[in-house]
């Protein structure tokens, strides 16, 4: 399947040699194949139980999911359960449903009482496409689609796969972990009054705003694909470690990366007061951080040997990129 340019231009390289070319593509092809799933579930065709899709929030939707992004969570998902032996129909859906919700996070996180951002994947957000009462639609609708897939048994005949999927996505991504996460965030940012994170509760904001999510993907990989608990167990300090590294990653890019190259404003974190690892710690110490999150990442899926190379390349890959 053809990937589109975008996705392409997008997925950077972690290191050369022919183990690079190998996870490149994949990535590239994983997002290929889940942008398709994505423009199918995105359409103007009235599903089963709907009314209507009307057409400005369908449009909206499209805007905010479609086009951009590297698709990292749902490749997460797909490779876990791929490693396990699980098959990809049921894996795809559920990484679809977690990008979806991350789709949604991010709509809401730019509208002016949050980041109040213009800009997404280089094109205008949502809410100054359109405005602010249609983004504020698109991301619950975005978030309910999510559900509705990941419990559908088309993908995931087994009762009892589809209740642990929704339970863990929704534990993820609500109270005490994303929603909760990005209110510990505005806390940080001194939104309701004086606040001070250290270094634990900046590890525990992002844990819950960044890192559930992550994780949960490395988890509905674990799920669809039949892990022990024990293997479930590894896999959950590998989506951990991931998760972490990834914010840190996402803080330093903040700070060093131009608008260009990231496709939204830059240096708005500092601006706000938000608390990163990078205040914390500096530079130096962010990247120290990080790479020490790689080697939990390697050590947490070393009992798959070559079976996990993806995996591995996947933990390089998010403290090595460039977007």
């Amino acid at each position: 399947m053809t990937p589109t340019s975008s996705t392409q231009a997008q997925t950077g390289s972690v290191k050369t040699g022919p183990q690079a070319v190998d996870f490149t593509h994949r990535l590239t092809e994983v997002a290929g194949t889940v942008e398709t799933f994505l423009v199918e579930r995105l359409g103007p065709e009235v599903g089963t139980g709907e009314i209507t899709r009307p057409p400005r929030l369908m449009a909206a939707m499209r805007h905010a999911v479609l086009g951009g992004g590297k698709r990292l969570r749902p490749f997460l998902a797909i490779e876990t359960a791929r490693m396990l032996g699980g098959s990809e129909a049921p894996a795809l859906a559920a990484g679809a449903g977690v990008e979806l919700v991350h789709c949604y996070s991010l709509v809401h996180d730019d509208l002016p009482a949050m980041d109040d951002d213009d800009m997404r994947r280089g094109k205008p957000t949502v809410h100054k496409a359109y405005d602010e009462a249609t983004a504020i639609l698109v991301g619950d609708a975005l978030q309910t689609l999510a559900f509705e897939i990941v419990a559908d048994p088309t993908w995931q005949p087994d009762a009892r796969i589809r209740a642990d999927l929704v339970l863990g996505l929704a534990r993820a991504s609500g109270l005490g972990g994303m929603v909760g996460g990005q209110l510990l965030d505005l806390t940080a940012e001194g939104r309701f009054g004086t606040a001070t994170l250290d270094v634990d509760d900046t590890l525990r904001m992002q844990a819950m705003k960044t890192g559930a999510i992550l994780a949960f993907s490395v988890e509905a990989g674990a799920i669809v694909g039949g892990a022990d608990e024990g293997q479930k167990a590894a896999l959950l300090r590998y989506g951990l470690a991931l998760g972490q590294a990834f914010q840190i990653a996402d803080d330093i890019l903040d700070r060093e990366a131009s608008p260009e190259a990231m496709g939204k404003a830059t240096g708005k974190d500092k601006e706000a007061g938000k608390a990163t690892l990078v205040d914390r710690l500096g530079l130096d110490g962010a990247r120290a951080e990080c790479d020490r999150l790689v080697g939990v990442c390697e050590d947490a899926v070393g009992p798959w040997g070559e079976s996990a190379r993806i995996l591995r390349d996947a933990a390089r890959f998010t403290v090595a990129r460039k977007t």
